[in-house]
């Protein structure tokens, strides 16, 4: 009949298992960080986060739709080249719509330079175009003489302009920075958890850590006897 292995050979066995267990957990640890790193990848390491890129999408909405708007009023005053002729070369602030177009283009070079090619990760950008809309559209109702004509353009240019600047500041301050944020700290906590898992968990176990004493010239001449009993 075999025996199970003894002493030192126990020891090798339990050693090699413990071992082989803990190179699993160890890989098993380095392979869920990795999969959490590369889903949450630095903003500097990508070309630019989702939430920002929908953010310049609504910029560059706002100047389209401002321009469209822009356009069709042209074309109703008496046909696109005489209305053109009317509010860009003879332009009069109080009778013209050019200058809210021309606001709406620089809402979106000013955003566009600072949120895309520059990456600007602060709001005061964005206040100075919000602030600087919201200033002029005041007093272009106030100053301007369109309101008396009664046209739907005379309220609808303005009050579209003013609402996508401050949806414009709404959504970069309360979306775009805090997930930006929130995706970075992520970022530092998993990274700091995939520098310590390898101190946690211990190494291989090697032989040398067991000690077993040697077996005793009386305790195995009695495990003889018991095996072979004398008749």
């Amino acid at each position: 009949m075999s025996k199970l292995p003894t002493g030192p050979e126990n020891a090798g066995v339990n050693s090699f298992g413990h071992s082989a267990s803990i190179s699993t957990m160890q890989s098993i640890t380095a392979a869920q960080v990795a999969a959490r790193l590369d889903s949450y990848k630095p903003i500097g390491k990508r070309n630019i986060s989702d939430v920002r890129r929908t953010f310049c999408l609504f910029v560059t909405f706002d100047l389209l739709f401002v321009g469209l708007l822009w356009i069709i009023e042209l074309n109703v005053d008496g046909g696109i080249i005489h209305s053109l002729k009317n509010e860009v070369i003879n332009y009069n602030f109080k009778y013209s719509y050019f200058d809210i177009f021309l606001l709406a283009v620089f809402r979106f070079f000013m955003l566009i330079f600072a949120y895309a090619l520059c990456r600007l990760r602060h709001w005061w950008v964005i206040a100075v175009t919000t602030a600087v809309t919201s200033a002029f559209l005041i007093a272009k109702v106030i100053i301007s003489k369109l309101l008396a004509e009664g046209t739907a353009f005379a309220y609808l240019l303005p009050i579209i302009s003013f609402i996508l600047a401050w949806i414009e500041t709404w959504f970069l301050d309360f979306k775009v920075l805090p997930q930006e944020a929130k995706d970075e700290n992520s970022v530092f906590t998993i990274s700091d958890f995939s520098e310590q898992a390898p101190l946690i968990l211990p190494g291989p176990i090697s032989d040398g850590q067991f000690y077993s004493p040697p077996e005793s010239v009386v305790g195995s001449e009695e495990e003889d006897d018991s095996e072979y009993p004398v008749h």
